[in-house]
């Protein structure tokens, strides 16, 4: 499975003839490819050219005297295999604000319906556009409305940009787009599992917690957040995502719930020892599924623990069980 998309930095010299001979040649000989200038004006300083293949891959290439910087979602010319690679934030500011330009355009043309989402177009273009999971993950978004049962695409998206938005998880972006996956075939479990990292991470924003993803901890394992507030000592949060009862063999929507915490709770909270809050979301769940859940707050495997379940619209319910050291008024 292809990774999300980052630049290859080259530290060669390089030249406008060179570039034909090295790369164009390659792509045209393997995949039939145009070269010509960019859509926008490169960097100051730097020369660019951008590569469209006939299978529709892109690629964009600007060099500098210092060396040069590969963005593709294509097979990556021999002259360049052994380079170093890099995410958006790693590269420099004016190359990666190109390059990004360049794909949001592209994107945008493709997929004009996530023209309205600036956000979320910026935030997952590392795997809108790439090599395996572009057309996945854009139909996660478009056809399963991120994950959110019975509720409209343009509305979830509406939620994810309003939350993206506030810039909460701009820091760790390359990690938390990366979580949506790049694989060619779309795994909607997959998929909402990451999502309800994100759920996750508005919840304990909307709470007013600063949220930093990916804690190592002790045991060799990573925890998805700490929470932090007013300067207290952070707690960490591990966040699964039960399946709905109608996509798996669990014949009951508490079955699901408890099946899938266990998952977790055999794992990196039993590693971890204890002192982590097991998040449970239950957005995957259609009403009916979550009114038996909400109606009978099963023990989840895990305390201290939170059930919750968040809909487009910003409303979200759920419970807690043990003594869980967050403030959390929108669960009891």
């Amino acid at each position: 499975m292809a990774k999300p998309l980052r630049f290859r930095r080259s530290t060669e010299t390089w030249s406008a003839d060179r570039v034909d001979a090295l790369l164009y040649r390659d792509l045209d000989e393997n995949l039939g490819a145009e070269s010509s200038p960019p859509w926008f004006r490169p960097p100051p300083g730097y020369d660019a050219r951008r590569f469209d293949m006939d299978n529709g891959d892109t690629a964009l290439f600007a060099w500098d005297d210092d060396g040069a910087w590969w963005l593709g979602n294509t097979e990556t010319p021999e002259a360049l295999w052994r380079t170093d690679k890099q995410s958006f934030a790693e590269a420099p500011f004016e190359v990666s604000r190109w390059a990004q330009r360049e794909l949001l355009a592209e994107l945008h043309d493709e997929a004009p319906w996530l023209e309205d989402y600036p956000y979320v177009s910026w935030f997952f273009l590392p795997v809108f556009c790439s090599k395996d999971g572009r057309e996945t993950t854009q139909a996660f978004f478009r056809e399963h409305a991120a994950g959110f049962p019975d509720a409209d695409f343009r509305d979830a998206l509406d939620f994810y940009e309003s939350f993206l938005e506030t810039g909460v998880l701009d820091d760790y972006r390359h990690v938390m787009a990366g979580k949506l996956g790049t694989s060619e075939f779309l795994d909607v479990a997959r998929a909402n599992g990451a999502m309800g990292e994100f759920n996750a991470a508005w919840l304990l924003d909307e709470a007013g917690y600063d949220v930093t993803p990916e804690i190592e901890v002790t045991t060799g394992h990573s925890l998805d957040y700490r929470a932090d507030r007013d300067g207290e000592h952070g707690a960490l949060v591990e966040v699964t995502r039960p399946v709905p009862t109608n996509d798996r063999a669990a014949n009951t929507p508490i079955q699901a719930l408890k099946e899938t915490a266990a998952t977790k709770t055999s794992g990196q909270l039993e590693a971890h020892g204890g002192g982590a809050v097991l998040f449970v979301d239950a957005s995957s769940f259609p009403d009916d599924e979550w009114h038996r859940v909400r109606g009978e707050r099963p023990e989840v495997g895990h305390r201290p623990a939170v059930v919750f379940r968040v809909r487009p619209d910003g409303a979200v319910d759920g419970y807690a069980k043990g003594g869980v050291p967050l403030d959390l008024p929108q669960v009891d």
